[in-house]
């Protein structure tokens, strides 16, 4: 399922409809390619044997991992029409209310809550929830605002 508008002038009228992308596993491998990147290697994240007998059961992904797959996990999700380019513009809040435990499938269900015309092109917020597959809680949800530029 995809939002769909003709020309970023048309963004106000999405307001309210809302998109779910395909799932996506993160896996011990992809934990650990984040703690290399970012300099991370907390045991919770990284040891599995130790993580098995702590709080959570087993190890599991960064907050900021699962935050930084919001662009993969929503892009597509928005179809916008003579657009040159599209770029992230920020957040507003963001709220880790679960943790993803590795071997665990996420998923992003994006809601447009506002579309403004600015110099630069068009602001459009959504509400991002990352949902984890089997979990009634989500692990987060963020107030993310993307920039469309007009081709």
């Amino acid at each position: 399922m995809t939002i769909s508008v003709s020309n970023p002038a048309a963004l106000p009228d999405a307001i309210g409809q809302s998109a779910v992308s395909d799932w996506l596993l993160v896996d011990q491998d992809r934990i650990q390619a984040f703690a290399d990147a970012t300099g991370d290697h907390q045991w919770i994240h990284l040891d599995v044997e130790r993580a098995a007998a702590g709080p959570f059961g087993s190890t599991i992904a960064h907050g900021y991992l699962t935050l930084s797959l919001i662009p993969h996990l929503s892009g597509g999700l928005i179809d916008i029409g003579n657009v040159a380019m599209a770029v992230n513009y920020g957040l507003d809040r963001v709220r880790f209310l679960q943790p993803v435990k590795a071997g665990s499938r996420v998923r992003a269900r994006v809601e447009i809550v506002s579309a403004e015309e600015s110099k630069q092109g068009w602001r459009v917020g959504s509400k991002t929830t990352v949902e984890i597959d089997g979990e009634d809680t989500p692990a987060l949800v963020a107030e993310t605002i993307a920039l469309y530029v007009a081709g």
